[in-house]
């Protein structure tokens, strides 16, 4: 029997091959940097706005990124269908350890031209070293 299918057959088989190895699409990148007064966390996911985010410090002092996006559902009343869809995020969520130096109080977020940029500003040196005599037992 012959099918219409033969074109998203050979476009998964080229794409699928060693000569075009599949990226990871439901990863998006991440940047990490560190300032004399902070750390900056970017990451990539072109196309999402700030409404498809969700930043939290979670119970164990860790920063945890979601990014969910819901797919167009317009889309369905287009002239057109895929034969192959990579670049379309639809939930990540990624957990970051955060260095004992950041002010948890002033961390910021903002997504600028689909980078969503996290700024983790340092605590001040003084505050970090905690002196106390310890009692012996």
């Amino acid at each position: 029997m012959y099918t219409n299918d033969w074109i998203s057959k050979a476009f998964n088989d080229f794409f699928k091959s060693d000569y075009m190895p599949r990226a990871n699409a439901t990863a998006p990148a991440i940047n990490v940097k560190e300032t004399p007064r902070a750390y900056v966390v970017e990451l990539a996911a072109p196309g999402a706005g700030k409404e498809d985010f969700m930043v939290n410090i979670n119970d164990e002092g860790n920063l945890t990124l979601k990014l969910e996006r819901k797919e167009d559902e317009q889309e369905s009343n287009k002239q057109y269908h895929y034969l192959r869809r990579e670049f379309s995020y639809t939930k990540y969520e990624q957990t970051l350890i955060l260095p004992d130096d950041v002010d948890k109080e002033k961390i910021a977020a903002k997504v600028e031209n689909g980078v969503l940029i996290i700024n983790l500003p340092k605590v001040d040196e003084q505050k970090v070293k905690v002196q106390r005599a310890i009692a012996i037992e």
